[in-house]
């Protein structure tokens, strides 16, 4: 059975809790969860479009606060599978000097401060001096638009998350 039939014939309660996986967001999943059957990825994606629009931003806020600091290995509010997608997403910054590592921390500490959400990057594949030029050139940014990107930042994650979720 391939994973997008799994995903299918889930109960509503297990597609949620696999759903949130991919997106931290309880109305998304909800959503989400309520859209299927997925005859393909290719609706899957198209479904996991339609709910992102939906959302309010504080769903939004509940989609961020469901990622850990680039550069740390989890958060408590994800699920271990949700953990060890984050920490293969921001691999990279194992690697990284410790100077590097440091005021990636920092930034992240200035970010949180200024905009009281957690800094969403789609991280896969980024270095962490990437990172840290990514937090560095958004601090500039209005709440607002700093919300709006990190929605964005939040659909690509996602995406690459539904992947492993029905394709892995």
């Amino acid at each position: 059975m391939s994973g997008l039939d799994r995903l299918n014939h889930l109960s509503p309660s297990e597609a949620q809790a696999a759903l949130r996986q991919c997106c931290g967001s309880e109305a998304w999943a909800r959503l989400m969860g309520d859209a299927r059957p997925f005859a393909s990825f290719g609706a899957l994606t198209a479904a996991a479009d339609r709910s992102f629009d939906a959302l309010t931003p504080e769903d939004w806020m509940e989609a961020f606060a469901s990622h850990p600091r680039l550069g740390e290995k989890k958060n408590v509010h994800q699920s271990d599978t949700a953990n060890a997608w984050s920490a293969s997403e921001q691999s990279r910054v194992e690697d990284a000097e410790v100077d590097t590592k440091r005021t990636l921390a920092e930034l992240n500490e200035r970010y949180f401060q200024k905009y009281g959400f957690t800094f969403i990057l789609c991280a896969s594949g980024r270095s962490a001096a990437e990172m840290v030029d990514s937090v560095r050139s958004r601090l500039g940014n209005s709440k607002e638009e700093e919300r709006r990107i990190a929605a964005g930042e939040q659909r690509k994650i996602t995406r690459l998350r539904l992947e492993r979720l029905v394709l892995a």
